[in-house]
């Protein structure tokens, strides 16, 4: 699907969105006639400090509005720029700050929905789609926290020995289906029904409910993870309890 056949499928009762380089932005109308907040990076274009600050601003702008409005990004990139003048002006301090903001959005109470159509990889992927409070994708999208070759560099092992692990562990491996199965990814949207209907089922769950540690759980991608979380969560209590008991 196109980024226009994908908004029109969204937004039937019409919507107003700009599109600045390979970056859009601006507000649709919910068949219920509620507003929504559109983002996002497009193209396939890699993510840079320039587009960081920008989409970390227009956030911004959206919270201090104080309309509480859901805002929907919609990801479909590289991974960040990987320039000698992105790295030095801290690419790394951007990409934190734009997914802080998404986070702040979602603490404000606005809904925050990522739709994943085409590709998103490491920081950029993280900063945008992972920092959304839900994450649906299209089929056909292809996420990676970061490629096989990739990861042999920065680990040291072997791209064969890291291609078994990934065909065994989900978290190792690249690809829509492993994001879906370490819980990374809610669902994945039917495109030959209507997408506004299934928006709308996203906007219904409970607000700041964060299921991933589950769904990897029952998913079987992430077996430890929501244990572990837990785990960490009591022995933080019961730390902060002792201290002020």
């Amino acid at each position: 699907m196109t980024l226009d056949d994908i908004l029109a499928g969204l937004f039937p009762n019409g919507s107003k969105i700009d599109m600045t380089g390979a970056m859009i932005a601006g507000q649709a109308t919910l068949p219920d006639g509620k507003p929504i907040h559109v983002l996002g990076v497009t193209q396939g274009q890699p993510l840079g400090a320039d587009e960081a600050i920008v989409l970390a601003g227009r956030v911004i702008e959206i919270v201090k509005s104080g309309d509480r409005a859901p805002i929907l990004f919609l990801v479909d990139s590289a991974s960040q720029r990987m320039s000698k003048r992105d790295e030095l002006l801290g690419l790394s301090e951007y990409l934190s700050h734009l997914a802080k903001t998404l986070l702040l959005a979602e603490a404000e109470g606005h809904r925050t929905i990522g739709l994943l159509y085409g590709g998103s990889a490491a920081g950029a992927f993280i900063a945008t789609a992972l920092a959304t409070g839900t994450l649906v994708a299209l089929p056909g999208a292809h996420p990676a926290v970061m490629d096989l070759p990739s990861m042999a560099r920065v680990t040291k092992l072997p791209i064969d020995v890291l291609r078994a692990k990934a065909e065994a562990t989900p978290v190792f491996a690249p690809g829509l289906d492993n994001m879906v199965l370490t819980g990374g990814i809610h669902a994945v949207w039917d495109e030959a029904a209507p997408l506004a209907p299934q928006l709308a089922a996203v906007l219904q769950r409970p607000q700041g409910q964060d299921d991933r540690g589950r769904l990897g759980t029952e998913r079987g991608g992430r077996r430890k993870a929501a244990e572990l979380a837990a785990r960490v969560a009591f022995a933080a209590a019961s730390h902060h309890g002792a201290r002020h008991g």
